[in-house]
Order: structure tokens, then C-alpha cells, then sequence
């Protein structure tokens, strides 16, 4: 080595010496259910963790509404509530609004962020749904309707007239946001080239179970979506219920998902949610 060549080694390995060593040794930082995260370009914050209250929900029933009745969920969502969790999932399909509104007595509505869901297809039959979910829940507006259960790839053809009734209500103030939830590839990749789409709830569990297709498929799609400035939201963590006992490999992994803004979990009694609030930090940095 000549003195040229010893004179660049020092001043590179001397520099090196000053590196924050926080480049390469720093650990993944703690998330929490309670955290308020953006949800993509929508202007809405909501807790990470959301309260799902369609576990087998059908035909406006789910476990939820079968095991805990009206106030029974209500008293579910206010616990959560009083610990930071302020974004409650439901839909018409659920039979859950009643549920909200019981909620809605003790929790101030602006302090929440409500998502529902409509089967909905023609303009009239998306203006009766949202006026008649406002009254069931008793609210003025919605943060997030989504269309429910998309699996015809072509759906932003089919659902068109009520969609333009959605961007409409967007408008007036009477919905905040809108999007979709899938059940196929094809639908999940209409989403990602829709404009129209705001919210994706998407199915993301880390062993492909009760999703669109494998993981390997459906990632790229959803980080596509996060790119455009559309919020993620996951469901089927524990694969509607396949995964209950790989619980803390479905949280470690949907906590890592960085294009993932917020998931919802569906949670039939309170201490579940207070296991879901402990394991959650846990799983972040395990």
C-alpha cells in the first residue's frame, strides 16, 4: 500500500468510526393497538387496531351480535375506546349499526372513525342504504363505506352507478371516504387500478389462508395500492379463525407490513381484546 492509498484507507475507516450506530443496530420500534396512523390520502387517523364486529357475519348476524347483544358490544367498543382504540368496523351484512349506535351514547362521534359496508349495486339502492344505515347508527355521516365482497374482476363496471352516488356523497360531506373490500385476485387488482378506490380492506395473513391467492400474489398488489396513497386495511390475520393457533406468528407478520395501515381483528369479548392490546407491542420488536 502506498501512501496515497494508506492516507484514503485512514480517512474512510476513521469516518466509519463515526457512523450512527443506529444504521445498523437499531431495534424495530414498538407498535401499539392504540396508535393513531393515517389512512393513506383519506385525511382519516384511526387506531391501528380496529374493532371487527363480523366474526361469520351473515345475514345481519355474526358471533358477536349472537353472543353479545346489543349493549353487550356496545360495552366491548367502549372499553376499547377507553383504552385509544377509536375505529370500529362493521356493515350491513354484520347487522351491527344498532350495536354502534348503543356505543355512540358514551362515545363522542367525532372521537371515532366508523367503517360499514354495502351490497349496493344501483344509485337508488345506494342512496337507501346510506340513509338508512346514518339512522341505524345514528349518525349524520360515514368515515368509510366500502362496496362488500368483490370477486367479479369487472366490478368497477358493474358497481358504477353506485359508486358515483358514493364520490357524490364524498362530496357533500355525508360519507368521508370510500373503497372496496375484496374476495378474489381479480377483484384486488381492479382496486389497485381503480381511482375511484380510497380504502382497501384486504385479506393478509402470513400463511395465505382465507386470501385472495398466495402471499406471493397478493403483496405486490397491496404495496402497489399503498404507493397510489390508498389506506390498506387487513382482515383474516388469524385466517378467519384457520390460524387461532399461530396467533402471535399472524400478528408478527401483519405488524411488519408496512404498507398495511391498520387491520381489524374480530374480537368477541373483552378479554380477547385485552390479549390482542399486550400481544401487540410484544409481536412488534419479537
Amino acid at each position: 500500500m502506498n501512501r496515497r492509498q494508506f492516507l484514503e484507507y485512514s480517512a474512510a475507516t476513521a469516518g466509519a468510526l463515526f457512523l450512527p450506530l443506529n444504521l445498523t443496530t437499531a431495534e424495530p420500534k414498538k407498535k401499539y393497538a392504540n396508535d393513531i396512523v393515517a389512512l393513506g390520502n383519506t385525511g382519516l387517523q384511526a387506531s391501528r387496531l380496529a374493532m371487527g364486529t363480523g366474526t361469520h357475519g351473515v345475514n345481519r348476524r355474526s358471533n358477536q351480535t349472537q353472543k353479545l347483544g346489543v349493549q353487550g358490544v356496545a360495552d366491548l367498543l367502549f372499553a376499547a375506546y377507553e383504552r385509544g382504540i377509536n375505529f370500529w368496523d362493521s356493515a350491513d351484512q354484520y347487522g351491527t349499526h344498532p350495536h354502534l349506535k348503543e356505543a355512540l351514547k358514551r362515545v363522542p362521534r367525532e372521537k371515532v372513525v366508523i367503517l360499514t359496508k354495502t351490497h349496493a349495486t344501483t344509485a337508488e339502492e345506494m342512496r337507501a342504504d346510506i340513509d338508512r344505515f346514518r339512522q341505524e347508527i345514528g349518525t349524520d355521516y360515514l368515515d368509510i363505506v366500502l362496496l362488500h365482497f368483490m370477486t367479479d374482476p369487472n366490478w368497477p363496471t358493474v358497481k358504477q352507478a353506485g359508486m358515483e352516488v358514493l364520490a357524490q356523497m364524498r362530496q357533500d360531506g355525508i360519507v368521508r371516504s370510500h373503497g372496496v373490500s375484496c374476495h378474489t385476485l381479480g377483484a384486488l387488482e381492479a382496486a389497485a387500478n381503480s381511482d375511484w378506490v380510497q380504502v382497501d380492506l384486504a385479506r393478509i395473513n402470513p400463511f395465505g389462508a382465507r386470501m385472495d391467492d398466495t402471499v406471493e400474489k397478493v403483496v405486490p398488489v397491496l404495496k402497489k395500492m399503498h404507493d397510489q396513497g390508498k389506506s390498506v386495511i387487513g382482515m383474516k390475520i388469524f385466517g378467519a379463525g384457520q390460524l387461532r393457533d399461530k396467533v402471535n406468528e399472524c400478528l408478527k407478520y401483519v405488524l411488519r407490513q408496512n404498507y398495511v395501515d391498520a387491520f381489524t381483528i374480530g374480537q368477541e369479548n373483552q378479554d380477547e381484546m385485552r390479549d390482542l392490546i399486550q400481544r401487540i407491542p410484544e409481536m412488534s420488536i419479537a
